[in-house]
């Protein structure tokens, strides 16, 4: 499909939707916990704007492959802790968002009309969703963020953990690149402050390997913004790299 938007800076903003849900069943499999991400959010696209869906599947933004969509694995609140299993709560939520307009709009209104997500092999009732609508601050300098899931780098077909070499480059590069896609400065400095354990996910059949950040930067408020509502890294579609 070709698209016909035009490829003039895009207008930014911070959305980010929190959706709570419940789960039908005591854990998901592992399988489960990334894998669904992407195929929930371009369901969601599609039952509102099924162009812009494509349009992103197929191209992604504004002559870009990137897309600017963020998402996390379903995160429950008071879950059993049982080693080896991603157990599940009646307290869960899932976060989702965009820097663009048209798209976190086109999230919003598709989850009004649902009662339910279904993820994998589970059904979610939604129990309610809230969004969070920001505006660049004045303040610009040092600013520090953290990550709720893990953070996928890729150097050479490897993907890296923080400590590696490469890693703090690459992620450097991610993130010139995310904000040339929207238009905005790219943010300098970067340092990773601290690092969670190595995680290992398979997506699809394939593994994602990284760790949950947090990291500081000397950004653009209105970059800052944006990046809360897409990730940082790889893979942000499939639930990876969301800020807190």
């Amino acid at each position: 499909m070709h698209s016909t938007r035009d490829n003039t800076s895009p207008r930014t903003t911070k959305m980010r939707i929190k959706v709570d849900v419940q789960a039908d069943q005591p854990s998901l499999s592992w399988e489960d916990v990334h894998g669904p991400a992407r195929a929930v959010v371009y369901r969601l696209l599609e039952e509102h704007d099924p162009a812009l869906a494509q349009s992103l599947h197929d191209e992604g933004w504004h002559g870009h492959p990137l897309k600017p969509i963020g998402i996390t694995s379903p995160q429950f609140k008071g879950a059993p802790r049982k080693r080896g299993v991603y157990t599940t709560s009646q307290a869960g939520s899932i976060w989702l968002g965009s820097p663009v307009p048209e798209i976190a709009s086109a999230l919003v209104a598709a989850l009004a009309r649902r009662t339910e997500i279904v993820w994998g092999a589970a059904r979610l009732p939604i129990q309610g969703f809230t969004v969070e609508v920001g505006t660049p601050t004045p303040a610009q300098g040092v600013v520090e963020m953290e990550t709720a899931t893990p953070v996928v780098v890729r150097h050479d077909g490897r993907e890296l953990l923080p400590r590696d070499e490469h890693f703090v480059e690459r992620l450097q590069h991610n993130l010139t690149h995310k904000a040339d896609v929207l238009g905005l400065p790219a943010p300098r400095g970067l340092r990773v402050l601290e690092a969670g354990p190595r995680r290992r996910f398979s997506v699809r059949g394939a593994p994602r390997i990284g760790a949950q950040v947090r990291v500081a930067m000397e950004a653009d408020p209105r970059f800052v913004d944006a990046i809360r509502s897409w990730g940082l890294g790889l893979d942000t579609v499939q639930g990876f790299g969301w800020i807190r």
